[in-house]
């Protein structure tokens, strides 16, 4: 009885994990060019993204792009800052955009079948450690 149902649920998490990926499965990513940020700590933050972004359900992403070098500027840096806990000191920022359709019903904050572009997501981390999402959103 055990053996069946550890089973019966290692199928319904691989049926669950399958419906989470088809949200962010064929995302075309553009890396652009940077001079401060390698491709290993894009992917780091392009991790974090696609993460939060497969819990929106019924959501559909279609692409993630680095802005620039420039969002690493000392007033981004503070407004991360800001946003942070009093315990962090973060020294880089990093900003992507995306684009991305609503589910077919809407739901929450997303208008019915519509298609975002350009969704801001922020990230920080401080002295070359690990990326913190900070937030999202126009």
């Amino acid at each position: 009885m055990k053996k069946g149902f550890a089973f019966f649920a290692a199928v319904i998490m691989v049926f669950g994990l399958v419906a989470c990926s088809d949200s962010i499965k064929d995302v075309a990513i553009d890396y652009g060019k940077s001079d401060i940020y390698s491709k290993s700590d894009m992917d780091a933050a392009i991790e974090l993204i696609e993460k939060e972004f497969a819990t929106w359900e019924g959501c559909e992403l279609h692409s993630i792009s680095y802005t620039s070098d420039e969002c690493n500027s000392e007033k981004n840096l503070e407004w991360m800052n800001d946003l942070g806990d009093e315990n962090a000191e973060f020294t880089q920022c990093i900003e992507f955009v995306s684009d991305f359709h609503s589910p077919k019903a809407g739901g929450g904050a997303w208008n019915a079948d519509s298609e975002y572009t350009n969704w801001q997501w922020w990230l920080a981390r401080a002295d070359n450690g690990e990326w913190n999402l900070m937030t999202w959103g126009y």
